[in-house]
């Protein structure tokens, strides 16, 4: 076996057809992009369910009235099950503002609302974000 170091000349002979990936590097070709957003699975979804069907009881079990007007529009993974954003809308005759405020201060028994419905060792983070209606 020669020695000499064969040119790109005769590398193109060797390939049938030319296309855009040759001379490109593999690694990149292939790789994975791990931060990329993730489609929730069956179980995360499963789970966004249930918080979901857990929020509707516990916001008509609170005590504050803007709790009770409000309604869980969806629970999604935000970005994955241990936190879920909850978009909860407002009716118009509340104030956002007002509404913002009694979820805050409601947090801490709507997790554990939500935990006591579901079975996990870890209760999720619920994070709200309030849309109008």
């Amino acid at each position: 076996m020669s020695r000499r170091r064969q040119k790109a000349d005769e590398f193109k002979t060797l390939a049938g057809d030319i296309s855009p990936e040759d001379g490109s590097d593999p690694k990149e070709f292939h790789a994975k992009l791990w931060n990329a957003p993730k489609q929730a699975g069956r179980k995360s979804q499963q789970l966004c369910r249930q918080v979901r069907d857990a929020l509707h009881s516990a916001f008509a079990a609170c005590g504050d009235p803007a709790i009770q007007a409000a309604g869980v529009v969806t629970v999604e993974p935000a970005p994955h099950s241990g936190r879920l954003r909850v978009l909860v809308s407002v009716p118009p005759d509340f104030d956002r503002g007002t509404v913002v405020d009694a979820l805050e201060r409601a947090a801490g028994f709507l997790r554990s609302e939500v935990a006591s419905a579901i079975s996990r060792r870890y209760a999720p983070e619920l994070v709200f974000e309030v849309v109008p209606s």
